[in-house]
């Protein structure tokens, strides 16, 4: 069965940067869309990043524009997100996720991994 799973997550400071990764199996990678997401206490998920299969960048939310880079190694079946500059607003569990399709990425992507905790502490 598909599996995704992210790690990399932890307690950080404002200004500091992590990069978490996400690593699939049970799929043919390559052929997948990946994408993060993230949720905060007490609000909905919201849609982070998106990339193709053959990394094309699917944009970004406009809250890390500038600050987070999600890229892939399909070497390694593996999608990642570099968290720069990050802010107390960026605290929330992380998720990353795949999609058959570009146009579903970032509404109703087919799997789910089981999140990693970010923390930014000012």
């Amino acid at each position: 069965q598909v599996q995704l799973v992210e790690s990399g997550g932890g307690l950080v400071q404002a200004g500091d940067s992590l990069r978490l990764s996400c690593a699939a199996s049970g799929l043919t990678f390559s052929s997948y869309v990946m994408g993060w997401f993230r949720q905060a206490p007490g609000k909905e998920r919201e849609f982070v990043a998106a990339v193709t299969g053959s990394s094309i960048s699917l944009g970004y939310a406009e809250s890390v524009k500038g600050r987070f880079i999600i890229f892939r190694d399909n070497a390694k079946n593996t999608v990642y997100l570099q968290m720069n500059s990050l802010k107390v607003e960026d605290t929330a569990v992380y998720y990353c996720a795949a999609a058959t399709r570009s146009s579903v990425v970032r509404r109703n992507p087919e799997y789910w991994g089981q999140g990693t905790q970010v923390t930014v502490s000012s």
